[in-house]
C-alpha cells in the first residue's frame, strides 16, 4: 500500500494537537504536489508547505555537514585555528571583501526597494572589523574538545568523562551577515554547522562563502561541507533543515512568531532547540534610585536597535515626580543622537503623569520612512511584553507602578525574560530583584552589555530568554565552544573484572 501524500484537497481535515482539527486551503492544495512535504506543527495547526526541490535541498546540505562531523574527530586543533585565521584573513583582504561588500549593497539596494529594515543588512566598516575580531577570537580560544569533566577510579578499572563535540548544529537567522562569521563558532568544540540565512542577506551570504568562507576551509584542510548553507530564499527551507533529524541542534534568531515557529518544527521532530527570538530589555527603578544614574542608564540603552535594547521602563509611583522628567529628557536625546524624533508608549493607566505636549503628532522613521504619527501613545499594560522593532526612532514603553516588587510580577507574567536591569541604592533591594526577577540577565545600569562578545570575550550564537525554560548547565549565552557533549571511556587494568557475585 502507498501511503506517500501525493496530493491535498481543499478543506481536507488534518489533525493537531491530539484533538484539534487544521483545514487545507485552496491555495495550499493548488501548491502541493507529488514529492512535497507537508509539516503540520502540533502546537499550533500551521500546515507548513515544503516543495520538493528544497526539500531535497536541504537534505544535501545537512547530509554534507553530517558526513563532515564524522570527520571532525582527526580533524587537529591546529587546522582549526588554522580556519579561523584565514578566514578573518579573507575578509581583511581588500581585494576579496570589495567582490563581498558588492553583493551585501545589491541586498541592501533590494531590501529597500521592500520596504524592509536595512539597519542589521549593511555590512558597515564596523561589522566587518567585529567579523574579523571574532574569528580572531576563536583562533585564540582554547579547544575544549577531549577535555576531562571527571575522573571516577575502582579496583581494576577507571571511568573517564570527557568533553566531545555535538554533532551537526543547524541555524537559522535573519538577515544579518556578521552571523554568518558567528555560526563557525561552533567548529571549536568540533561540531559543523548547516544553515538558512535571511532572503534580505542571501547574496551577501553566498559571496562570504565563495570569497571568503570556502577558501579558509580548504586551506586550513577541512572536510568539505564542515559549513553547509541552505541555499534557498524560501521560509520553507528553514523548515525542512529544522525537521532533519540528523540535527543535534537547531539554533533560531529573528522575529518572535517566525523563531516560535522554527522552534516548534525541531522540537516535534526530537531536536534540540535553542531560540532567540524576542527580546527586549527592562529597566526598573526602585525608590532609592539615583536620578542621574537612571537617566543614563535609560540614555545609553538606546543607542540602536538590537534585542538588548531598552524596550520597557517601570518607574515607581513615589519618584515619579522626578524620575519621570529623566526619563523624558533621556529619550529624545537618545533620538537626537540618531537625529529622529522618539517614540514613548504608554500604560492607561499611567498617562496621568506624561505632560501633554507628549501627544502631539511628529515624525518618526519607520521602515518606510517618515511617518506622522503621536510621539506617545495609549497601550494595554499586557502590551508591556511587545517588542519595538524601530528602525531609527528609538522607541520604549513605560508604566508607573507601585514598587520593584510590582514591577517583578509584570516582568515575569508579560516580558520575554530576557535582561532586568535594577537602578537602586539598596543593596537589599538587589539582593531580592535577582533572587526574583526571572532572567537569564541581570543587571544594575544600561542593558546594552548583553553581548556574548562585548561582555564575555567570545563571539555569540544568539542570547537565549527564558520564555521557553531554563536551559540546563548553560546560561543565556550560545557560544561555540558551549555546544559539546560528553563521552565516557573506560580503561580496564584488571582483564578479569567480572561482575557476577
Amino acid at each position: 500500500m502507498d501511503n506517500d501524500l501525493n496530493s491535498l484537497t481543499e478543506g481536507m481535515a488534518i489533525p493537531y494537537g491530539g484533538d484539534k482539527v487544521a483545514f487545507v486551503s485552496a491555495e495550499l492544495a493548488d501548491l502541493f504536489s507529488t514529492g512535497d512535504h507537508l509539516i503540520v506543527v502540533q502546537t499550533t495547526g500551521d500546515l507548513l508547505h515544503i516543495p520538493r526541490g528544497i526539500w531535497s535541498l536541504s537534505q544535501e546540505a545537512v547530509g554534507n555537514a553530517y558526513t563532515a562531523f564524522t570527520q571532525m574527530g582527526a580533524i587537529t586543533d591546529e587546522a582549526i585555528t588554522a580556519f579561523y585565521e584565514a578566514f578573518a584573513r579573507y575578509l581583511e583582504q581588500d581585494d576579496s571583501f570589495e567582490l563581498i561588500a558588492e553583493a551585501n549593497s545589491i541586498d541592501v539596494q533590494e531590501a529597500k526597494s521592500k520596504e524592509r529594515s536595512t539597519t542589521r543588512l549593511e555590512l558597515s566598516s564596523t561589522m566587518r572589523s567585529n567579523m574579523i575580531e571574532g574569528l580572531r577570537m576563536w583562533s585564540r580560544t582554547t579547544s575544549r574538545r577531549g577535555e576531562s569533566t571527571e575522573s571516577i577510579s575502582h579496583e581494576g578499572w577507571t571511568v573517564n568523562q570527557l568533553t566531545a563535540g555535538l554533532g551537526v548544529v543547524g541555524f537559522v537567522f535573519e538577515g544579518r551577515p556578521n552571523v554568518f562569521a558567528d555560526a563557525t563558532g561552533v567548529l571549536r568544540s568540533g561540531n559543523t554547522v548547516v544553515f538558512r540565512i535571511g532572503s534580505d542577506a542571501l547574496q551577501t551570504a553566498n559571496a562570504i562563502a565563495e570569497y571568503a568562507l570556502n577558501p579558509a576551509l580548504s586551506e586550513a584542510g577541512l572536510p568539505t561541507g564542515a559549513v553547509s548553507l541552505v541555499n534557498s530564499p524560501a521560509r520553507s527551507a528553514g523548515h525542512a533543515m529544522f525537521s532533519d533529524e540528523r540535527l543535534a541542534l537547531a539554533v533560531a534568531r529573528g522575529s518572535g512568531p517566525a523563531v516560535a515557529q522554527l522552534g516548534a518544527v525541531a522540537r516535534q521532530a526530537g531536536i534540540p532547540v535553542s531560540l532567540h527570538g524576542t527580546g527586549g530589555a527592562w529597566i526598573i527603578a526602585g525608590d532609592s534610585a539615583d536620578q542621574e544614574i537612571f537617566k543614563s542608564a535609560i540614555f545609553h540603552s538606546l543607542d540602536r536597535k538590537v534585542c538588548n535594547t531598552l524596550n520597557t521602563c517601570c518607574i515607581p509611583k513615589s519618584r515619579a515626580h522626578d524620575l519621570v522628567p529623566a526619563f523624558l529628557e533621556a529619550l529624545p536625546q537618545a533620538g537626537q543622537r540618531r537625529d529622529a524624533q522618539s517614540k514613548l508608549h504608554v500604560v492607561e493607566s499611567s498617562a496621568e503623569f506624561i505632560p501633554e505636549e507628549w501627544f502631539r503628532n511628529v515624525s518618526i522613521d519607520r521602515a518606510e520612512g517618515q511617518v506622522i504619527e503621536p510621539q506617545a501613545e495609549l497601550i494595554q499594560i499586557s502590551d508591556l511584553g511587545h517588542e519595538w522593532e524601530w528602525e531609527n526612532s528609538p522607541e520604549v514603553s513605560l508604566v508607573i507602578v507601585d514598587s520593584v516588587e510590582n514591577s517583578v510580577e509584570l516582568f515575569n507574567e508579560y516580558s520575554p525574560q530576557f535582561v532586568a536591569s535594577l537602578i537602586s541604592e539598596d543593596e537589599k533591594e538587589h539582593n531580592d530583584f535577582y533572587k526574583s526577577i526571572n532572567a537569564p540577565f541581570v543587571g544594575n545600569g544600561f542593558t546594552r552589555w548583553v553581548d556574548g562578545q562585548y561582555a564575555l570575550g567570545r563571539p555569540e550564537l544568539g542570547l537565549s530568554n527564558w520564555q521557553f525554560g531554563r536551559l540546563f548547565g548553560r546560561g543565556g549565552v550560545l557560544s561555540g565552544d558551549s555546544v559539546f557533549t560528553i563521552r565516557t571511556t573506560v580503561e580496564q587494568t584488571d582483564p578479569n573484572i567480572t561482575r557476577l557475585k
